[in-house]
């Protein structure tokens, strides 16, 4: 491990001047991610750590049907928020299959958005194939054993997983991340504040050196509306997702007025089901149209030999979400 510096940060405005001037400076929040690619790993070697756990970023205000969230408010928290329980309960739901409690007392909202991939090849420093860390090496994974990996947004360049459980539904619902730079502050929607790895899987997101997430907007359902999660992982506690799906159905009469599906575990970035959404919207409430939205969703895989398993996990995932949260027969 090679030494860096520890600073912590007195206000936002002084957090973002640090590491905006200094190339290898990074900041440090909950840390179950940073600290663990820095000390355990040796992935990371930041010159300089900045700590913005003392910011005045937490906290949760409501206005115009949309949960305005601080960055720094942890994952249990937002979790036992009666207005998340209430309006988007599939947002609980997510959180709740995360990790652990001790974990989610620690882990903050912006961090579980900025995470990095679980990729075994990623995370150990010896693999010299990773296009991740080290742009034009190759992929080890594409060639090697990748049960945990992605097959939508993937291709020859890169197949890691984006982890995150809380990400599915947020992307379902077009959450906004409020952005903080040197030059001044941004929005931008969740579904676009992620990349597609292309030829630069080391790019991940939007964020420029040195920008820092200080919230994120969740609107809110529409009344009447119900939603539901579901993880399929292999054990109960404590793992990342093979497949998840976050829907919310808006039904009157048997037919589907609206809907929002979301996919975890499958994709190198929190994964909205467009196409999927497009079959579900003005069709009947039935196993038919799930089947079908299901299909649509994983229309175009790319898959190696440990995830072509993944395609219809991830249909079968999505049908039983789907029946779940409209209450249809299956």
């Amino acid at each position: 491990m090679q030494p860096f510096e520890y600073v912590r940060a007195d206000d936002t405005a002084a957090a973002v001047a640090l590491v905006s001037a200094d190339p290898r400076a990074e900041y440090l929040a909950g840390g179950t991610t940073e600290l663990d690619l820095v000390l355990k790993d040796g992935v990371l070697e930041p010159g300089r750590l900045v700590d913005i756990t003392r910011l005045p970023l937490r906290g949760i205000t409501m206005a115009d049907d949309t949960l305005r969230v601080g960055a720094l408010h942890t994952m249990e928290e937002l979790a036992a928020d009666p207005t998340v329980s209430e309006r988007v309960p599939f947002v609980r739901e997510a959180l709740l299959a995360g990790a652990s409690p001790q974990l989610r007392n620690m882990a903050t909202i912006g961090g579980n958005l900025l995470q990095r991939t679980r990729c075994r090849y990623f995370r150990d420093a010896t693999v010299t194939a990773c296009n991740k860390r080290a742009p034009g090496s190759g992929c080890a994974a594409v060639a090697g054993p990748a049960r945990m990996h992605a097959i939508l947004g993937a291709g020859e360049h890169c197949i890691a997983l984006h982890a995150s459980d809380l990400c599915v539904p947020l992307v379902a619902l077009d959450t906004v991340v409020d952005i903080q730079g040197d030059e001044g502050s941004r929005r931008v929607p969740l579904t676009q504040f992620y990349r597609l790895p292309g030829e630069r899987p080391d790019i991940e997101n939007v964020l420029q050196h040195g920008e820092l997430i200080t919230g994120i907007r969740i609107p809110l359902l529409p009344v009447g509306t119900r939603s539901g999660s579901l993880k399929v992982r292999d054990r109960a506690s404590y793992e990342f997702a093979l497949t998840s799906a976050a829907a919310a159905l808006l039904i009157q009469d048997g037919t589907i007025v609206r809907a929002r599906l979301a996919l975890g575990g499958v994709g190198t970035i929190p994964w909205r089901a467009r196409e999927a959404e497009e079959v579900l919207q003005g069709a009947p409430a039935t196993s038919r149209t799930f089947r079908a939205a299901a299909e649509a969703a994983l229309a175009d895989p790319f898959t190696v030999a440990g995830t072509a398993f993944k395609v219809e996990l991830a249909q079968r995932t999505i049908v039983r979400t789907l029946h779940t949260v409209s209450g249809a027969p299956s």
